[in-house]
């Protein structure tokens, strides 16, 4: 993985063979980030995504394998109980046009990914909202 910061603004190139979020938390934390969202495009090879059966307050995640591109990684970084925390979903398609997501538990990098990391100036903190079943933020 290579970045550089422009600003408020970093683009992130992550590299064949590296896992996305992991990326992520890296830069997060070199760069003393509290709260920005992400975009991004790539490729990978191998993914796992999961929704949120509301009924249940439970994830079910599907894994994928393959060759795919990423269509669309968005989220947010931001902070739970004050340490680094991030919500991603992502979409990738296959070469017969089927698009998978949703949030997104991992995924390796096959040929490249470029990310745009926007930097807010400011915190939003997480916490765990029983009556739903998620993180949610906390103004």
């Amino acid at each position: 993985m290579e970045y550089r910061r422009f600003n408020n603004t970093i683009i992130a190139r992550i590299d064949k063979g590296e896992e996305i979020l992991n990326k992520i938390e890296e830069i997060a934390k070199k760069e003393n980030i509290k709260l920005a969202n992400i975009n991004a495009l790539g490729a990978t090879n191998d993914f796992i995504v999961g929704v949120f059966k509301t009924e249940e307050k439970k994830y079910y995640s599907n894994e994928f394998k393959g060759n795919f591109e990423i269509t669309s990684l968005t989220g947010t970084i931001n902070t739970m109980n004050d340490e680094f925390y991030s919500h991603i979903h992502m979409s990738a398609g296959n070469d017969k046009g089927e698009v998978f997501g949703g949030h997104l538990n991992k995924a390796i990098v096959s040929a490249t990914c470029e990310m745009v990391i926007n930097i807010i100036d400011g915190k939003v903190d997480r916490y765990f909202e029983e009556e739903i079943g998620l993180n949610l933020f906390r103004f």
